[in-house]
Order: C-alpha cells, then sequence, then structure tokens
C-alpha cells in the first residue's frame, strides 16, 4: 500500500469518529441555532493552526453570519516561520497567562452567547483560559479537541487545568497522539496530521445541521453563495445582507463594552 492509501485509509477512520458524534453534533447545533436566532453570536477561538477551523467556520462560501471569529495574529500569523512574527513568538505566546483575559476584555459577552474553542491537545494556556472566561461569563462552551492528543498531553496550565475542563460539550477530531498519522519506512517521525481533516468536518457538520434548524426556526440564514449557484444578483444581495447582519450582531458585543468601569 502507497502512503497516499494510507493516509485515505486514516480518513476513513476520522470519518468514523466524527460519523459517531453525530448525536453531540445534533446538540451543539441546537445550541448555536438558538443562540443565532435570538440575535446573540456564537464565539469562535482558535490559536496557531487551530485558527483554520475558526476561518471555515465564518465567512466564507456556504457559511452565514451569527459566528464572531476571534483569531489573535500574534498566536496564529506565522507564515514567516523564523523572525519577526515567527513561530517560536507564537507558540510562547500561546501560554502567557492572562492574554485570555485581555483578549476577552474587548467584548460584552452576554450568558446568551455561547462559544466554540478550538485546540487539537486542549493543553496550551490561551484556549484554556478563553474558555475559562466565557464560563465565568455564564456562556455554554464547545471544546474541540483530539481526544487521544490532550488525554496524552500534560497541560501547560499552572493547575493543571485543560481545556475540555472548562466545555460543556466536547468533539473529537479523531486525530491521534501528536497528531502525524502516517509512519514512513526507516523514518522515525511519523508525518501527514489529521487534526484538520477532523476539525474541518466537524465544523461543517455543525454549520449544516446549525443552518436547517434556522431555517425550520423560520430564521432562515443568509449564506455567501456562488453567482453560479443562486444568480450574481442574489449572491450579491446575500453577500451584503449577510456582511451588515454581521455588523449588526458584532456591534453589539462592544455597545456596553467597559460601562461599568468608565472613568467620570
Amino acid at each position: 500500500m502507497c502512503y497516499t492509501e494510507k493516509y485515505l485509509d486514516q480518513m476513513d477512520r476520522i470519518r468514523q469518529v466524527v460519523a459517531g458524534q453525530s448525536e453531540v453534533i445534533k446538540e451543539v447545533a441546537k445550541l448555536f441555532a438558538q443562540t443565532i436566532a435570538s440575535d446573540h453570536m456564537v464565539h469562535l477561538f482558535g490559536s496557531g493552526h487551530s485558527r483554520m477551523m475558526v476561518e471555515e467556520m465564518w465567512p466564507r462560501y456556504g457559511s452565514f453570519p451569527g459566528f464572531n471569529p476571534i483569531v489573535e495574529l500574534s498566536l496564529s500569523f506565522h507564515n514567516l516561520v523564523v523572525g519577526a512574527n515567527g513561530q517560536r513568538q507564537a507558540m510562547f505566546l500561546e501560554n502567557v497567562p492572562g492574554l485570555a483575559d485581555r483578549i476577552l476584555r474587548n467584548f460584552d459577552l452576554s450568558d446568551q452567547d455561547t462559544a466554540l474553542v478550538i485546540s487539537s491537545s486542549g493543553c496550551n494556556i490561551a484556549p484554556i483560559e478563553m474558555a475559562e472566561g466565557f464560563k465565568a461569563k455564564g456562556l455554554k462552551v464547545v471544546a474541540l479537541v483530539s481526544s487521544d492528543h490532550l488525554e496524552g498531553s500534560d497541560s501547560k496550565d499552572a493547575r493543571g487545568k485543560k481545556l475540555t475542563d472548562f466545555a460543556d460539550y466536547i468533539l473529537d477530531t479523531g486525530a491521534p497522539l501528536g497528531d502525524a498519522m502516517i509512519h514512513i519506512e526507516g523514518l522515525d517521525t511519523p508525518v501527514a496530521p489529521g487534526s484538520t481533516l477532523g476539525g474541518v468536518a466537524l465544523i461543517n457538520c455543525i454549520k449544516a445541521e446549525t443552518a436547517a434548524l434556522l431555517h425550520q426556526m423560520g430564521k432562515s440564514p443568509k449564506v455567501l453563495s456562488s453567482g453560479k449557484i443562486v444568480g450574481q444578483q442574489r449572491a450579491t444581495e446575500l453577500f451584503e445582507a449577510a456582511y451588515d447582519q454581521h455588523a449588526r450582531l458584532i456591534a453589539k458585543q462592544y455597545q456596553n463594552i467597559g460601562a461599568d468601569e468608565a472613568v467620570v
């Protein structure tokens, strides 16, 4: 069997892991649909490569407003690899206690909002403290992790807490400990990670279930769509309407920020 076939076999295994969570996915979708239907937001957070799952949810074709992507460039813009804005700094900052509190200080969170926090290991401080901060404000929290990687990893949190300690729902990408899935003969380091595969599959399952629920509730989502599918005029209308709705929702997140700390 060639390595391509081995990787595709691992994809099939991850598909089965995701499929086995269909009931939890539906519960999460119900939670998110209720949030969006009540004109509140689902906050999304992911650092490092987990930002890809945030971007997969919203905004892009086939997605709709109601989600607040919280992506810190200092934690996730590491395309230069080394030098300024390099990976070393990003991985360092990801484990600085208190950073999550500084991020959340920018939002007027409501206990009718909900949150999805993504971290493959669930052991880095920023995503742990983000989930803890959401819980402290009364939000329901969904954790998207790689369960085997989380269970086999040590938390960077001084208390030993992990992301799942602050989650109401837990979803598993199905990726193995260490993420990489393919062992090359004669090479002691596996290659080709799998957490993004499972993560993106989970995100889109949640998205589809949430859209269906909103439609059933009479609150059909304004989906970013290709003009090749719905016609250019309809696509343009949806584009403008979706971003206008996002603007109105996100404005509420800043409306009363700091009101209780206002300096006279």
